[in-house]
């Protein structure tokens, strides 16, 4: 009885107490250390703390080969590809006392989701401007989050429209998107990178007729606003373990300067600037497409190029069109050239007023009629106010100028 005692007495730790309040204050230290020592209390940062029930075996060798070799060519990362698992997960602070972070398992693990089943990517496609069923496209993405991240990036471009150039500059041919590749990418990037891991939400890629958005789980940092979005501002990574390989992968730059840099392509590229707002627990990030908004019903719909019809429009006047909306030529469409027709067509019999044109066009979004369409046009000349002093007159309406109007007569001319 005695060695037993002994035996058992050496797996206890002692503690005096002289009342009531002291044993539960001793009891309630001992049972976080309990917690925190069978990983059900977490202390540390998501990114940083141990992944429960993970280990080495979880690591997939050639996804930590991968990224070594990428980070040596893109950012001069010092280790080798050969490097040791345990060395490389040591030297990136992805052990936490010797076991697998979140981290870790999220960039190189096996099945990432087995631990963390939220960490998937939803990518889902609609016709019309609204969530609506059926769902013409939706795929549910797994894997690490360079993978999440190729995945959703090649869903989104592979279903808007694209342009494809000639050989005359080079061997290469040029392929234009009407939403810059890269302000694609910073946005899923971003939304995959600084998500909230804790929380029960996925990453939600919505792709509509006029907008991509991407919905990401949690809100923005205490020090930031939606103003300063738009401003040169810090970096303030959620998950700065989870960010610093992809920084290292040249995914993302580390200097708070992703929505400036998605701002910048845009404008470039002639579209409307991103929009971000904060809906909830979800931060969405939005970029316009250059294409109308259509009707929630809206169905695609064939192009006279794929219907092998003899098109409407020759390139001199959809350049025509670029110069009077200001934007690069390769943006115009067929679909735009003709809601510019159709308005002109219909102030060329009676004025119209602003809202009346705005059907005409099929829009919805006031907002985006009003930059992209009808201050251009006033702006180039091919519109113009009968009220000229009163702008804002609720009595006003528009009528065509001579230079709309030559533009007009030039399409119908070509249509014969």
């Amino acid at each position: 009885m005695q060695a037993l005692i002994n035996e058992a007495g050496s797996e206890l730790i002692r503690r005096r107490f002289s009342g009531l309040a002291d044993l539960v204050t001793a009891l309630y230290a001992s049972l976080v250390e309990h917690l925190e020592r069978t990983w059900r209390l977490r202390t540390r940062p998501f990114d940083a703390s141990a992944c429960p029930d993970a280990s080495f075996s979880d690591i997939a060798e050639d996804k930590l080969k991968w990224f070594l070799g990428m980070a040596r060519r893109e950012r001069q990362y010092p280790l080798r590809e050969d490097t040791p698992i345990t060395e490389a997960l040591a030297h990136l602070n992805l052990l936490d006392a010797g076991q697998p972070t979140h981290a870790a398992i999220l960039l190189y693990g096996r099945h990432p989701q087995r631990f963390l089943p939220a960490s998937e990517v939803k990518c889902l496609h609609f016709h019309g401007v609204n969530v609506q069923k059926p769902i013409p496209s939706y795929q549910i993405y797994k894997g690490t989050v360079f993978e999440l991240v190729d995945q959703a990036v090649d869903f989104v471009m592979s279903k808007i429209t694209r342009s494809v150039g000639t050989r005359a500059l080079g061997p290469q041919v040029p392929v234009e998107y009407e939403l810059p590749r890269e302000a694609v990418a910073e946005a899923i990037v971003n939304s995959v990178t600084h998500r909230d891991y804790a929380s029960n939400a996925s990453v939600q890629v919505m792709l509509f007729a006029d907008r991509l958005e991407v919905w990401n789980p949690g809100v923005l940092p205490s020090s930031l606003t939606l103003k300063q979005l738009r401003l040169p501002h810090a970096s303030v990574p959620r998950n700065p373990l989870i960010a610093e390989p992809i920084f290292l992968a040249h995914y993302i730059e580390k200097a708070g300067t992703g929505t400036l840099d998605m701002i910048a392509l845009c404008r470039a590229a002639g579209l409307i600037e991103p929009s971000f707002r904060q809906d909830g627990g979800q931060f969405v990030l939005t970029l316009w497409r250059p294409t109308s908004q259509v009707t929630p019903q809206a169905t695609p719909q064939a192009t006279p190029q794929a219907k092998g019809v003899h098109l409407l429009f020759t390139r001199q006047d959809l350049e025509e069109v670029a110069k009077a909306l200001n934007i690069r030529p390769e943006l115009v469409t067929e679909q735009i050239a003709q809601q510019i027709l159709d308005m002109l067509e219909a102030i060329d019999i009676v004025p119209k007023s602003r809202d009346e044109l705005q059907k005409i066009a099929g829009l919805q979004d006031r907002k985006h009629f009003r930059r992209t369409y009808l201050e251009p046009l006033l702006n180039t000349g091919w519109l113009e106010r009968m009220i000229p002093d009163k702008p804002t007159s609720p009595l006003q309406k528009y009528v065509i100028t001579k230079k709309g109007r030559a533009w007009l007569m030039t399409v119908k001319g070509n249509r014969g």
